[in-house]
Order: C-alpha cells, then structure tokens, then sequence
C-alpha cells in the first residue's frame, strides 16, 4: 500500500464517520419550568407568596436619622462631657436607627393566622451623659437591638411580644415624633390578648400582660408583675365614618391599682383628623409616686403626675405630600407639653419631619420633702425647656 492510497482510504472513513454523526438526532433538554414569586393581594400590598406554601410574606421597614437640638427637659436636646475641663456642655442629639418588619398570612379553617415582627436596630451616639444635669439617659450612647414585635395571631387569639393594648387598641398620642411630653400609658409586654370584631363598627379586646421592669429609660413606672397574676386591659371601641369612640381600663396586679382612658376621634373634613384622650387613675397603693420620676412607682398604666390627664390634637393634611400636626398635654401634676410638625413627602417612601417641643415642669406638694416631681429629668419644678427635632426617614 502506498502513501497516496492511504491518504485516500483515511479520508473516505473520516467521511463516513462524520456523515454517520450528522444523521444523529440532536437532542436538547426541556428547561424545566421556572417558579416565579407570585404577587399575593389578599391582605393588602407587598405581600408574595412563599415558593410551594399558600403563605404570604411581606419585608418591609424603615431607616431613621434624628437630629435634635435645645434643651434636654424637651427630650430634644443633649450634654456631653467637655473634653478640656469635664464639665458638661449642650450638643446635638444624634440618633440612627434600621428597623426590619415582617408580616405573613394565610387561611387555615380556624380563621387567618399571622404573624409580625419587628427588629430595631439603634446606634445611639446621642453624646447623652451623666454630667451637671444629672443622670439623662446613662444608656444613652450604648448601640441596642430590641425586638419590639414578635406576636402570633389566628383568627382573633394573638399571643406573643406586642405592645400593651392600653395604647394599641385606643391609639397613640397623635402623629408628632415627641408624643410622650406627658406619657400616657408603657409599652412593651408579652401578652395573651382577644380581638373581636362584630363588623358594624363594634370591637372589642381583652389581654392579659406581663409589662415591663422601671426604673430604665422609655419605661415609665415598675410593670413587670411580680406573682402569676398578670395584669388586665380590656377596651371597646364603636367606629363609623366620623371617627371613633374607645374606651380602655387596666388592672395593675403589683400595686391592685385600676387606671382607664377615653377617646374622641372625629374626622370634621376630609383633610382633618382631631382627637382628644382623657386618663384617670388610682395611686393609693403605689409606692412613692411623686418622687425622682421616673424611677419612683407609678404603676405600668398609671405613668402621668396625679390621677388625671388628658392630650389632645389633630393632622390637617395641607396637600398630597405635606401634613402639620400638633398635640398638647396636661396632668394633675401641672406638667404641660407641647409639640408641632411639619412632614413632607420629598419623594413617595423618603419623608422628613421638623419638629418643635416644648415642656413646663409642675409640681404636687413640698418640692422640698418630695424632690423633682416631672417627668422629664435635667429640669426642675417650674422649669421649662424648648427643643427641636429634625427627622429623616425612608421607609420601605
């Protein structure tokens, strides 16, 4: 065999092999089906549902820049130490914050169960210290994360870390950043708590709470119970196109006090909300109620000067993007606050508020045998003190 005929007879098998090949079916996998997230509208927007479940997710949240400045009695203001000479100089209040909210939904044959949560993240460089106006906020400058919401509800049965439904249920104090000049009620607690909804206007809750421990700061009294014997709220509400009107009272086991609010909310215009809350309580068994607020007891819903206080105010919403809102509030205590805004929409989810506060301190007795008697610490009775605030905060 010579060369030519074996170049000839090597090419005619690499013809045949190729030609074999091409005849081969080319054969390309089927994608498999991708599964989308799917939008879930049933309890409002933003939920999905969670791939291969029928429940329903929604992320959501905010980030928040306060900066403050004037007198610290108004809640505004701050001092820190002067770096030369250890004194105590007045400085800005700075404070961040990222919040992180989760909701989910889904029918079950015993109602809809939920859940939410809420996780704040703080970093507290407030410059807040413990010089000549006393002890401020001595856990002022500590970075915190709190978990502020963590409940489980199906059908009207919640259960879980909440806020107390003495506020909840009624209403917080307005829409102004400063709303607890003169406090109406604590906050954090675990509870079991009740919804009903008869669906012509009527509702109603009844919870059973643990409170929260006093004596620290954003706790207004000595809550947490002390026995097996929770504390109780119950409340009303009747709702119709022109407002409401709420009622709630609350037993305190530690100090077998009873303390209660009602409120008017009433919508006079389209572009107008008003309310006014009025707040009675015992304070026969409460220990030491008038001294060094707010580490003397004053009971979990009990937080105000005396028996008795009342707030007050309103949102007029100016256009589509601008809202002023005001509330004032007064106790038996003489203690006045103040407080005033403007939010502004700059763009749909990014709104800044610039606010004004104002405080006067009062008195009950001898401030001479029974000390301070506010509740604000850094001014004296009769004193008071004018702030501002300026809040950034784009939610999501």
């Amino acid at each position: 065999m010579n060369i030519k005929s074996l170049l000839l007879g090597s090419a005619a098998a690499l013809i045949a092999v190729s030609g074999a090949r091409a005849a081969d079916a080319v054969v390309v996998a089927e994608p498999e089906p991708a599964e989308y997230v799917k939008i879930c509208d049933v309890y409002g927007s933003g939920y999905f549902y969670i791939p291969g479940t029928e429940t329903c997710l929604r992320i959501g949240g905010y980030i928040r820049y306060d900066i403050g400045g004037g007198d610290v009695g108004s809640f505004d203001g701050a001092t820190s130490t002067d770096t030369e000479d250890g004194g105590s100089n007045d400085t800005w209040f700075k404070h961040a914050r990222f919040a992180l909210k989760t909701w989910t939904g889904q029918e079950t044959e015993l109602g809809t169960l939920k859940t939410y949560t809420e996780t704040r993240f703080n970093f507290q460089n407030n410059n807040r210290d413990s010089g000549a106006l006393g002890d401020v906020n001595a856990a002022g400058n500590g970075d915190t994360v709190s978990l502020n919401f963590a409940w489980i509800q199906l059908g009207g049965l919640r259960v879980g870390k909440d806020e107390s439904a003495y506020n909840t249920f009624i209403g917080y104090a307005g829409n102004v950043i400063q709303d607890t000049l003169v406090p109406y009620g604590d906050f954090d607690t675990n509870v079991i708590q009740y919804y009903f909804d008869a669906g012509n206007g009527f509702s109603a809750v009844i919870s059973l709470e643990e409170g929260a421990g006093g004596g620290t700061p954003g706790s207004y009294g000595v809550g947490t119970i002390d026995s097996y014997v929770p504390h109780v709220v119950g409340g009303v509400k009747y709702t119709q196109g022109w407002g409401a009107i709420t009622g709630v009272i609350a037993y305190d086991s530690n100090y077998e006090e009873v303390a209660g609010k009602v409120r008017l909310d009433i919508t006079p215009m389209q572009n107008l909300s008003l309310f006014i809350m009025g707040g009675y309580g015992t304070d026969d068994n409460l220990t030491d109620p008038t001294y060094n607020f707010p580490a003397g007891g004053r009971g979990f819903y009990k937080p105000w000067d005396g028996n008795w206080a009342v707030w007050g105010g309103g949102t007029y919403t100016i256009n589509e993007k601008t809202s002023f809102n005001a509330q004032v509030s007064y106790d038996e205590g003489e203690n006045l606050g103040i407080a005033a805004n403007i939010a502004y929409d700059i763009v749909p989810g990014l709104t800044i508020t610039a606010e004004v506060d104002y405080v006067n301190a009062g008195k009950i007795g001898d401030p001479d045998t029974l000390g301070s008697n506010h509740n604000w610490t850094g001014i004296t009775d009769g004193d008071d003190a004018i702030g501002g605030m300026l809040r950034f905060q784009r939610s999501f």
